[in-house]
């Protein structure tokens, strides 16, 4: 039975990645953070809280990544906790810089000291792009410009991925995704607050969504869609990095559109409103990934479309407040 270790693993990500694995029979760590108030409702949503060994160990102590690395000896890594939230990086960009870039930092040096047989997977993103692409199509050839301490800080942990991967013939990749949304994507992202807006505008209990700027474009993917191209790129022979994405870009009003019409409501600009709070000081216009290399090297693609996903997303809202 293979062991993975997966920080984050109460996020989207980490927990439709533990769902995966459980599926091919992997005994499965989730690094938790000792904190009082821990919260397990993705676990739960997903049905696999009671099938996860949890182990405590914070990105930012060394010393707790190192027993958990000695203690659960892993075949894979997954690095997936973050601070993830790009408004929230201008607010707190120190914290933001320890966790994201400092923290993979850490755990790439106590996987190389105590374990370097585990191999490991960086999460990184599209933000490192930022606007470099003339055309606004990003591969993995794209020179990186990143427009957010968050962005800033992940690009710090994709290139010590890669320096680690070079420097010390560790099995490292970094996985470079575009926004990938799902029924538990957290309220503070703008994909899901439209959705728990809409539900919540459906039904009376809201009358108003405030958001920041509607033209911004996203390549938007379903979370279920990309963790299993996570766990295919450590299953290759030769580790590599690869972009992660649909190909396919939609702008904030297209997704309000899928959103609104998905329950009935035609003329939703009365129920939006522009809030300056919103708007990112430095703006990111346009993300469009190219995934041809992942389509060709791990025979992977996107299986959930954009209005499936919008919708998806709008019925699990609408279920959760019924309740």
């Amino acid at each position: 039975m293979k062991k993975a270790l997966i920080t984050g693993i109460t996020g989207q990500d980490g927990a439709y990645l533990a769902k995966l694995l459980l599926g091919k029979d992997y005994k499965v760590y989730g690094l938790i953070r000792r904190i009082v108030n821990r919260d397990f409702s993705n676990l739960e949503y997903l049905g696999i809280d009671k099938d996860i060994e949890l182990v405590d160990g914070d990105l930012t102590d060394e010393a707790s990544l190192i027993n958990v690395i000695k203690t659960v000896k892993p075949d894979e890594v997954y690095n997936l906790a973050a601070q993830s939230f790009v408004g929230t990086s201008w607010d707190q960009p120190l914290v933001t810089s320890e966790i994201n870039a400092l923290g993979t930092l850490k755990l790439l040096n106590a996987i190389k000291t105590h374990w370097p047989t585990a191999k490991f997977y960086q999460a990184a993103t599209s933000e490192m792009f930022g606007n470099s692409a003339t055309d606004g199509i990003q591969n993995e050839n794209t020179p990186f410009h990143p427009r957010s301490p968050y962005a800033i800080s992940k690009l710090f942990a994709h290139w010590m991925t890669v320096n680690y991967k070079e420097s010390f013939g560790m099995f490292a990749v970094s996985g470079i995704l575009f926004n990938h949304e799902s029924p538990i994507r957290g309220k503070e992202f703008v994909t899901r607050k439209i959705t728990d807006g809409v539900a919540k505008i459906k039904l009376g209990l809201a009358d108003e969504i405030k958001l920041g700027n509607l033209d911004a474009k996203r390549d938007w993917g379903f979370a279920g869609d990309y963790v299993e191209a996570m766990w295919l790129m450590l299953q290759q022979e030769e580790a590599d990095n690869y972009v992660i994405c649909t190909g396919k870009t939609h702008s904030i009003r297209e997704l309000l559109d899928v959103a609104f019409q998905h329950v009935g409501i035609k003329d939703w600009d009365k129920y939006v409103s522009i809030d300056p709070r919103f708007k990112r000081p430095a703006e990111l216009h346009i993300l469009t990934g190219k995934n041809d290399k992942a389509k060709e090297k791990l025979n992977w693609q996107p299986k959930v479309d954009f209005e499936e996903l919008v919708k998806m997303m709008v019925d699990a809202d609408l279920k959760r407040l019924k309740k």
